[in-house]
């Protein structure tokens, strides 16, 4: 396998061909007598994490762009409004493929977790507060990195050291990032039990004593820095260069994957464009492991190669 976009193109279409096959109750419900789509849903997948990759926040833009460049994966592309409602309806499968995906990987495994949260900013001005379909979900929260307000979300990520998102959930600003760790957890239990001795690496905002106690009776030994006021922490000196790994990750989709520009407008919109950029870097992980790349959470543009059609590689 080559690394060039229409490769890992052409490899997760395989992969969710496959995943679909397997288990068809992934795919979107529709009727059982009806027309079927020209897009299938695996050419959704891949048409969806592609323009996550290539930095198109604009469906409209993006979709213009396919019809000019990629015709030779894509010989049927919808219209925006038709798109942007089967994307909509996918969230699930692209949460089911990213975590196939995720699983299929040699850092699936890895004992060492890092964990934090990043804003995903929804608006800016007072009307678009009072307007928007977000309200009651999207809050007012503060950035400690930026030194900043916001009204928005929060995302929140674990992932292995080599960037590979391994748990995330989309919550209020205001979200208590202990809580949402805890929650995450206790939705996959088998995380957990799947990986005794298990070591998170959190910031100074993964605090107190019932939470670390919680996280020790699921097996997990937490490393963070240490508060004012409290004794020096053991690992404290390993932290630092660990702890980057995250604001790294961060920052691939922020300044990679435009995830600050999402351009959602409803809660089902923002999800699935949160999702896409969580595809997007797993799909780059893994295809940069089975491709034995030397760096993982490579996220750069690839040249297009591919001369046929995604239906006809299987």
């Amino acid at each position: 396998m080559k690394t060039e976009l229409d490769s890992l193109a052409t490899a997760l279409y395989v992969k969710t061909d496959d995943l679909l096959k397997d288990s068809p109750q992934l795919a979107p419900w529709r009727p059982a007598v009806g027309i079927t789509p020209q897009l299938s849903d695996a050419e959704l997948v891949t048409l969806a994490m592609m323009q996550a990759m290539l930095g198109f926040t604009s469906e409209a833009r993006w979709l213009r762009h396919a019809r000019a460049h990629l015709r030779h994966l894509f010989p049927y592309l919808p219209q925006q409004s038709g798109y942007n409602k089967r994307l909509r309806k996918a969230a699930e499968l692209i949460r089911c493929v990213t975590r196939t995906l995720a699983v299929d990987t040699t850092l699936w495994s890895d004992d060492v977790w890092v964990a934090d949260s990043t804003p995903v900013e929804c608006g800016r001005s007072r009307e678009t507060v009072k307007r928007s379909d977000l309200a009651g979900w999207a809050q007012y929260g503060y950035c400690a990195s930026h030194t900043r307000y916001f009204w928005g979300l929060r995302l929140h990520l674990v992932c292995t050291l080599h960037g590979l998102p391994v748990a995330f959930a989309l919550t209020g600003a205001k979200a208590d990032e202990r809580e949402t760790l805890l929650d995450l957890l206790a939705i996959e239990p088998q995380l957990v039990a799947d990986r005794p001795g298990q070591t998170l690496i959190g910031d100074k905002n993964y605090f107190g004593r019932e939470f670390e106690q919680q996280l020790a009776e699921l097996g997990i030994r937490l490393l963070r820095p240490t508060r004012k006021g409290e004794a020096e922490r053991a690992g404290s000196q390993l932290f630092k260069p660990l702890r980057q790994v995250i604001e790294s990750v961060n920052e691939t989709f922020k300044g990679q994957l435009d995830l600050e520009r999402h351009r959602g407008r409803t809660p089902r919109g923002v999800a699935v464009r949160v999702l896409q950029r969580i595809l997007a870097l797993t799909a780059a992980i893994w295809h940069n492991d089975h491709t034995g790349q030397a760096v993982m959470r490579s996220c750069e543009p690839w040249p297009h190669t591919t001369t046929k059609p995604l239906e006809s590689i299987i």
